[in-house]
């Protein structure tokens, strides 16, 4: 059951727990454990509760079959020690989960990522009594999610991104942050981005013509920009960059309503 007057601390699984995998550890779970008590307690959060991953995104596979091959394609290509070094870190995860949902809940379902559960905590946070969200990750998409009353901690950078200081990681207002998206895409997730397009170039897009729906109409642009001229013949990318990252339209989706339910069960009993 989820307290309606402490704030909550919502935590990326398998984000947090490559932090040991970079320190080349296969026996953390009790660390885990302990750091995600102290992080609760260093944000006044008595309410805990778990998103991991479990494989990729079916919804975002049925929009765009290559999101993430990219990650497949590298974990094909290890040496014997590099996919031994993974097997054993991936049982340790597990056995970490096991361990956190002795004492909180954890939200895990077939083809859904943690990012899409956080969104939909988020999101509904009224009808889960959710007063202030603290995310737990070091993944920048979940910045998507920052409004009133509900921050993120990265454990890589030490810092924490909230609405009263979002001018100092980014030259956009929240509001604008899934338009850049949408224009530079994410490597990390194979979403392909529009040719010549960085942060920068982006944001005097949208300084100019507004949302990416307001470039997408805005198009076709008269330019010798080569990187104008990119986006007017790949301007589709945009609305499938969409679909595919703007976590908080689409999360439910993603889901699927018998998890949904299922969350339901398990953070109010209902």
């Amino acid at each position: 059951m989820v307290n309606d007057t402490n704030s909550t601390l919502v935590v990326d699984a398998l984000n947090l727990a490559f932090r040991w995998k970079h320190q080349g550890r296969t026996d953390f779970r009790y660390d885990y454990q302990s750091t995600i008590k102290s992080l609760a307690k260093s944000y006044d959060c008595r309410n805990i509760i778990i998103t991991a991953d479990w494989g990729s995104s079916t919804y975002r596979k049925e929009i765009s079959p290559e999101y993430k091959q990219n990650r497949k394609d590298k974990f094909a290509e290890q040496s014997e020690e590099e996919r031994i070094a993974f097997e054993e870190f991936f049982e340790e995860f597990e056995a970490s989960l096991d361990l956190l949902e002795e004492e909180y809940p954890v939200l895990r379902y077939r083809g859904v990522e943690a990012d899409d559960l956080a969104a939909h905590l988020v999101r509904h946070k009224d009808k889960y009594n959710l007063e202030y969200i603290w995310l737990i990750s070091s993944d920048r998409d979940w910045d998507l999610l920052i409004q009133e009353k509900v921050g993120r901690f990265s454990y890589v950078t030490r810092r924490e991104v909230k609405l009263d200081n979002w001018n100092e990681h980014y030259d956009i207002d929240p509001e604008m942050y899934i338009s850049l998206k949408c224009l530079t895409g994410d490597k990390g997730d194979n979403v392909p981005g529009i040719p010549g397009i960085g942060p920068k170039r982006a944001v005097q897009l949208i300084e100019e013509y507004g949302t990416a729906f307001d470039i997408y109409n805005a198009c076709p642009i008269e330019s010798r920009y080569k990187y104008i001229q990119a986006l007017n013949e790949n301007v589709e990318q945009l609305l499938t960059n969409y679909e595919l990252m703007d976590l908080m339209t689409f999360c439910d989706d993603a889901i699927g309503q018998d998890n949904i339910e299922d969350i339901g069960r398990k953070l109010n009993g209902s």
